[in-house]
């Protein structure tokens, strides 16, 4: 007789199957890590005091971020059921879709972007369709509107972009709102802090349109998973019946309120990295290295085919960046975020002693 055990295995739905496989690089305590375009000091100190008061009693109930909720909801401007706070902006992007996207929708995307969001879309049973950039990677707007047909349902405009750095105006995001009534405009403003514009402002007048933000970036909060999508009321009861009621947990609940508050901190942190990408842009610059004009805390740069021996190099001398060569356009190029200007002295020192080593490299050969 067959044992049954043995002839028969759980399968996943196809899409599941079919999904991008995305696997975050490993870092090192010792290394500078310019690769995930977090904060690269700390958060406010505020929150570090919040941590310290944090008994064990409170870790015992089920989080509540309806409170919360409404702290955020005041501070962007907001009503409280326009907001829902979510774990990190990738559960954001991936409620919205799970929400909004079905069989024959269609998905679209100006490339290259962030990763996440085709990721999530293969969970779904839409199509995801890229627009492509030219080659100096600014906003796509006129491919992307002239892809918008009765099929799009979703469109992501990551602004400022990652991994560009572009951005798209605001007269173009009300633009394509416009062209496109029937489907939800997602627009990711993850590094808004770098940048200044917003259109959270349109909440609430314009009622195809959904804001993310996350507070890993400038806040610093990233290990805390802290993110949120802003819009109409009556999409986002449609994103609340999705959300898991305890995806966001106590403690990143507890410090949210206190990182909101110091915004003398926060202004701090946002002048020294405009300060220090300036720094650097210069450094690159004087270096021949070519570079995309970036409203983000990062530099996208031109390396070439020896691409994988930079990073390479790079971490060598200590410093982690990012390479976007498998990104749609983006062959031969890297990703660097933007810390401190004392981070990017050090940097710049790794930049100029990595490409002294690829230039002898490339005389001996």
């Amino acid at each position: 007789m067959t044992d049954i055990a043995t002839t028969l295995r759980p399968i996943p739905r196809a899409r599941v199957q079919a999904m991008k496989e995305y696997h975050p690089p490993l870092g090192s305590r010792d290394t500078l890590r310019l690769d995930f375009n977090e904060n690269t000091l700390a958060c406010s100190p505020r929150v570090r005091e919040v941590l310290g008061r944090v008994s064990t009693g409170d870790l015992t109930r089920y989080p509540e971020r309806e409170p919360v909720e409404a702290i955020v909801a005041a501070h962007l401007g907001l009503s409280a059921p326009q907001v829902a706070l979510t774990n990190g902006v990738d559960e954001a992007i991936h409620v919205l879709f799970e929400a909004f996207l079905e069989s024959g929708d269609e998905l679209l995307l100006p490339v290259p972007t962030y990763t996440m969001y085709e990721v999530y879309a293969s969970a779904t049973d839409a199509r995801s369709i890229a627009v492509q950039a030219a080659d100096d990677l600014q906003f796509p707007f006129e491919r992307l509107v002239a892809a918008i047909t009765p099929r799009t349902k979703v469109v992501a405009i990551a602004n400022p972009n990652s991994p560009s750095g572009s951005v798209a105006t605001h007269a173009q995001i009300v633009e394509i709102t416009r062209r496109a009534p029937h489907a939800v405009i997602l627009v990711d403003e993850a590094y808004f802090h770098f940048h200044g514009e917003t259109v959270v402002d349109l909440i609430g007048t314009v009622p195809n349109l959904i804001v993310a933000r996350t507070f890993s970036k400038a806040y610093g909060l990233a290990g805390l998973r802290l993110g949120l999508l802003a819009g109409p009321v009556e999409l986002m009861r449609w994103v609340r019946r999705v959300l898991s009621p305890y995806s966001v947990n106590s403690l990143a609940l507890a410090c949210l309120p206190p990182a909101l508050e110091d915004t003398a901190y926060l202004d701090w942190y946002v002048a020294e990295v405009l300060a220090a990408r300036a720094d650097f842009e210069s450094a690159l610059d004087h270096a021949g290295v070519r570079r995309w004009p970036s409203r983000a805390n990062f530099v996208l740069v031109e390396i070439g085919a020896r691409h994988a021996d930079f990073v390479h190099l790079m971490r060598a001398a200590g410093v982690l960046v990012r390479d976007r060569s498998s990104d749609p356009g983006c062959d031969g190029r890297v990703r660097i975020t933007i810390g401190t200007r004392e981070q990017m002295s050090r940097a710049i020192a790794a930049l100029h002693e990595t490409l002294a080593a690829l230039n002898r490299q490339g005389a001996a050969q």
